[in-house]
């Protein structure tokens, strides 16, 4: 039997090589100048810390341009609101992975929608699909690389 996993993960040494170069920029724009204007990354979350709100706007457009290059999916990414006090803004984005389970049951219903014959399984923050010929699975992967899901997914363990 052939099986895959579907998952939805991003490379968080991608993520923190993104996040320094996005520093590097900032620190050397004339515009960031004595703004104190930086990127915090811990966990899951890019704290986007500036001077005011439209600062903030341009440091999150610096982020997805960096983290697009490192092919980091910004479909992953769940931007806060802005905290702005007297002097300075900061703003959370937290990146999202695994499967959360009702995204984990619509990519059930839409395999079984195909009418293929494969058995699909929720494992934790992923789905694995089984079946017994290697070109069904390629035709599940190819319908759902064609869908517009809330999340980016990412096809791994393919074993035949």
């Amino acid at each position: 039997m052939a099986s895959f996993d579907i998952v939805s993960e991003y490379q968080t040494h991608e993520v923190n090589n993104a996040v320094d170069q996005a520093n590097r920029e900032v620190s050397t724009r004339f515009d960031f100048k004595g703004s104190n204007a930086r990127y915090e990354f811990s966990g899951d979350v890019i704290t986007l810390h500036a001077g005011g709100d439209f600062q903030i706007k341009q440091m999150r457009e610096i982020l997805y341009n960096k983290l697009g290059k490192r092919g980091v999916d910004i479909a992953c990414v769940e931007t806060g609101d802005v905290h702005a006090t007297d002097k300075t803004a900061s703003q959370p984005i937290t990146l999202r992975q695994g499967l959360p389970t009702d995204l984990s049951r619509k990519i059930i219903k839409l395999i079984k929608t195909e009418k293929l014959k494969v058995q699909t399984a929720i494992q934790g923050e992923k789905v694995r699909v089984t079946g017994k010929k290697r070109d069904v699975l390629q035709q599940v992967i190819a319908m759902l690389r064609k869908q517009t899901l809330d999340l980016p997914l990412q096809f791994e363990n393919f074993r035949d």
